[in-house]
């Protein structure tokens, strides 16, 4: 427990100590500091840069390049299943080893330019995305929902709609730390669980997030690029639609399985107690990190300091520091005896940290060659992309694998570029959303929904998956929870939102 929270200290300790950047990000989750980004890759030249930046160097990589991300994803999938005590000690060495395959030879080629945007990735997106996930996690475990939470499936339909509906005023992230750990008291007695958990990540990690820019980061970026706040009410429909389906779906799952439990006889063990919550006052520190969020992506004073070239603006400083002292906070002011109550241990987010600090730096190459467009090696891939039924389909896959703010970008850039080519972006959004809104929509609604389809599709769903081992519940491993959950269930919705909306 002491080497766990030390670990947590020296991520403060760097994001405090250092002039590091960080991202606008919602409370759900991080995006990165795009807008900067072109800005500053001259200066990485200057640095002894091999004259590849932004988009040049997304020009130069072959695709592939991008074989230690795949690696990354294999080895969480594979080692589990295959070496799962070798796995359990090790994970953070396999994630550093995949980090150093890509990051040393790309180093040794790009010089400058690649360590601009290897500083960039930790720096700018991996810190903050640890410091958000930290605060929230810290603070949500400081809140135990107490008493006889029976898991049936009417209680449990209801805890999901609930994290749903909060999920797009606070975040994805937000909401799924605060109600992961009562849905896992609630059925701690219950012998089938494990589709609690998978539709949890489908419903509150995910597709929540859909109604306002602090649900999910790629709404959060569309506001920061000129979509106004509330536009994104128009995804009420289809989020309605695939809220309903699902939750009725999963309604009739858990029923099944529940009447399996009592022809069995399944015990409901200890008796029955008042519902009580404690430590209700880290309510408060939740509403500061969103405070801090928002705070971060309106206030813009002009200042900050750089980096090797990254540009780290004040704001963004300022809300790193805040998310810790909400996180420290919450540490100081809860008893230790509600924490106990929660089971709650720093093993989570240690495998968080340790894994998508290794994914942060594989990710380079994909996301580079995204920005790169019809210029880079997925030109063919992009060329492709015309009608509003493409952006919602490969908006949503490659969300679902990469970095779904920085896709997002990309294609809410390429649609722009399609239609109002040569105008300035504020009226080109303008003009797309008066002329062109079911582009948005699509790009919107792929981002956000198909970030369920797999467990690095957005930050909280490894997350909960990680709370829930913890709890003793066997989560299906990376391929397992798309071959049994995410494709049975979420495709064929996606495809009658394709058919009802695009």
């Amino acid at each position: 427990m002491r080497g766990s929270l030390c670990w947590v200290l020296l991520v403060a300790l760097v994001a405090t100590a250092a002039p590091c950047g960080s991202v606008a990000a919602s409370p759900g989750d991080v995006q990165g500091s795009h807008e900067s980004r072109e800005e500053v890759h001259a200066e990485a030249d200057a640095h002894g840069g091999g004259g590849h930046g932004g988009e040049e160097l997304g020009k130069a990589l072959p695709l592939w390049t991008i074989i230690p991300f795949v690696g990354i994803l294999l080895s969480i999938a594979l080692f589990p299943l295959v070496a799962p005590h070798f796995w359990h000690r090790h994970f953070g060495k396999v994630s550093a080893a995949w980090a150093l395959i890509f990051g040393v030879p790309f180093v040794a080629v790009f010089r400058g330019a690649g360590v601009y945007e290897i500083l960039h990735v930790y720096l700018a997106d991996y810190i903050p995305f640890i410091i958000l996930l930290w605060s929230l996690f810290t603070i949500s475990g400081g809140i135990h929902v107490g008493g006889s939470l029976r898991g049936t499936p009417a209680l449990n339909t209801l805890l999901i709609l609930i994290g749903t509906l909060l999920a797009s005023w606070m975040g994805t992230t937000g909401a799924s730390m605060v109600l992961i750990r009562p849905i896992l008291r609630a059925n701690r007695d219950r012998k089938y669980k494990i589709h609690v958990i998978c539709f949890f990540i489908f419903l509150v990690s995910n597709i929540g997030g859909s109604l306002t820019p602090l649900g999910d980061p790629p709404l959060f970026l569309g506001f920061l690029h000129g979509v106004p706040f509330f536009w994104t009410f128009n995804l009420l429909p289809h989020m309605a639609l695939v809220v309903v389906l699902l939750l009725g779906l999963f309604y009739l799952v858990d029923m099944h399985y529940y009447r399996r439990e009592k022809r069995r006889g399944t015990p409901e063990v200890g008796e029955r107690k008042p519902i009580r919550i404690e430590g209700l006052h880290n309510l408060l520190f939740l509403l500061g990190v969103v405070a801090g969020v928002l705070m971060s992506g309106t206030w813009h004073p002009g200042t900050g300091v750089e980096v090797y070239g990254v540009h780290v603006p004040t704001q963004n400083l300022v809300r790193d520091l805040w998310l810790l002292l909400m996180g420290f906070f919450s540490l100081r002011l809860t008893a230790p005896s509600i924490r106990q109550a929660n089971d709650f241990t720093w093993f989570p987010i240690k495998e968080v940290g340790y894994l998508f600090a290794g994914i942060f730096m594989t990710i380079i190459p994909a996301l580079a060659i995204l920005r790169a467009g019809s210029e880079g090696s997925l030109a063919f891939l992009l060329d492709a992309v015309k009608e509003p039924v493409h952006y919602f389909w490969v908006t949503g896959t490659l969300s679902s694998f990469l970095d779904n703010a920085p896709t997002y970008l990309t294609f809410f850039n390429s649609a722009l570029g399609r239609f109002f080519a040569g105008l300035p972006e504020a009226s080109a959004v303008g003009r797309l959303i008066a002329e062109q809104s079911v582009y948005l929509k699509a790009i919107s609604a792929g981002a956000v929904f198909m970030g369920a389809n797999t467990y690095i599709g957005n930050a909280p769903n490894f997350m909960v998956r990680s709370i829930a081992e913890e709890a003793g519940i066997p989560m299906p491993s990376f391929f397992g929870y798309m071959l049994r959950y995410s494709i049975p269930f979420l495709l064929p919705l996606f495809v009658v939102v394709t058919l009802v909306f695009f």
